[in-house]
């Protein structure tokens, strides 16, 4: 099932204030009223202190403060009828002291399955049932994306073909759920044309550029200005780690491959970063709390950063990795921790190069793969340009913009 057949129905739109269909709350994000069962019908509401007390029919009960209620007042004064932005100002609500008070309210009511609160100075709210339940305080919002998924043993990528993704939402939307779920996708049986890679980016969102241009073309050539524009073996690597805010999703288009070698290499940097935690704590810490430079310079750029191997979110889990060999700058940290730095570089090095958790393929004329570039790294074997020709274009997209398409999608 992909991500798009679990969304929920999209709510009615301009009904009126005593209508039994479901209280548009003039937000984007679907909610799920319960208008087939009673679970979420309303049952009571009453004011305790300064807040409201909710229950619903399933037994549930959610307790909103008076502030909160009329923060997401949906009304055409407090939201923008067409554009959904929020206009009321709590900075300039003259009855804002009174809501932290219990004479904020003046009435309570439940209409037709709605909640109805009418405010001190005679504004009046509704709110849907089946939104407030799901919005009710300490229960978090359900995802429309899915969740990060560690590659296994034998992890294989998801494929879908390039008709499919150009002509239909479900083709699109399971490749987009992909390389946000694994990190990696390929897409098949494309056009060998050049600029390809640039039209598929378009249905999705501009192209990220970076000091490299917009699109760039993998081929070897004379003096490069970065590895992958020779013909060498290139090692398990992130693009871009000196950028403050490197590339998220990479795309690379084949358009010839007839060149001896060049096998294309993937590894989920998630999983080998808790790999590491598992087997060798000390070098993990080492590695997410020490910052170090990465330094990229030619003769007309010089972009340079301060930060961690392996990013951390708040909760520990890691959030980005930052690994490429060629452009580690000069390592400045005191003598008495270098030691401890290069042994916990090379146990995580060791993690990265594990075979079971790697994939490795020959990208075919009209195949491109897709992967997060700040999870997944990448490599190639070296190839002969002498006995065939080898030609990728490659682009990057933002994060932001896949994930925007896929909830698009999903309405």
């Amino acid at each position: 099932m992909s991500a798009i057949d679990t969304l929920e129905e999209p709510s009615t739109l301009g009904q009126g204030p005593h209508d039994d269909s479901p209280l548009e709350m003039a937000e984007l994000r679907r909610y799920r009223r319960g208008d087939a069962s009673p679970d979420t019908d309303l049952l009571a509401a009453e004011r305790q202190g300064q807040r409201v007390v909710v229950r619903w029919a399933n037994g549930d009960t959610g307790e909103f403060p008076q502030m909160w209620l009329r923060d997401h007042c949906a009304c055409a004064e407090c939201r923008h009828p067409m554009t959904r932005e929020r206009l009321y100002k709590l900075m300039d609500d003259p009855l804002w002291a009174r809501l932290a008070e219990q004479d904020g309210l003046t009435r309570i009511d439940i209409e037709a399955d709605r909640l109805v609160l009418v405010w001190a100075d005679g504004h009046v709210s509704r709110f849907d049932a089946g939104w407030l339940h799901q919005r009710r305080p300490g229960q978090a919002l359900a995802s429309l994306l899915p969740p990060a998924r560690a590659w296994r043993e034998r992890f294989q990528p998801e494929r879908v073909d390039y008709t499919e993704f150009t002509e239909s939402d479900a083709g699109r939307a399971q490749w987009v759920t992909a390389v946000l779920r694994d990190g990696l996708a390929l897409l098949d049986d494309g056009p060998r044309e050049l600029e390809t890679v640039s039209r598929i980016a378009e249905r999705i969102g501009p192209m990220r550029s970076t000091n490299f241009g917009g699109r760039f073309d993998v081929q070897s050539k004379p003096n490069p200005n970065n590895a992958a524009f020779t013909a060498i073996g290139l090692e398990l690597h992130t693009d871009l780690p000196n950028w403050r805010q490197p590339p998220d999703i990479q795309l690379l288009y084949c358009l010839e491959n007839a060149a001896e070698g060049g096998e294309s290499s993937f590894t989920d940097g998630f999983a080998a970063a808790e790999a590491l935690r598992e087997r060798a704590p000390k070098a993990f810490e080492i590695l997410a709390h020490t910052p170090i430079d990465f330094r990229f310079q030619d003769e007309g750029h010089d972009i340079a950063v301060h930060e961690p191997i392996i990013d951390l979110d708040a909760d520990g889990h890691p959030r980005e990795i930052r690994f490429n060999n060629w452009i580690r700058d000069t390592l400045s940290l005191p003598a008495d921790q270098m030691e401890a730095w290069y042994a916990a570089y090379r146990e995580f090095w060791q993690e990265l190069r594990d075979p079971a958790r790697r994939v490795e393929l020959s990208l075919a004329p009209g195949q491109m793969v897709a992967f997060d570039n700040r999870r997944v790294l990448h490599g190639r074997n070296a190839f002969d340009p002498n006995t065939g020709k080898r030609h990728l274009q490659g682009l990057y997209l933002d994060r932001d913009m896949l994930e925007s398409h896929l909830r698009v999608l999903s309405r």
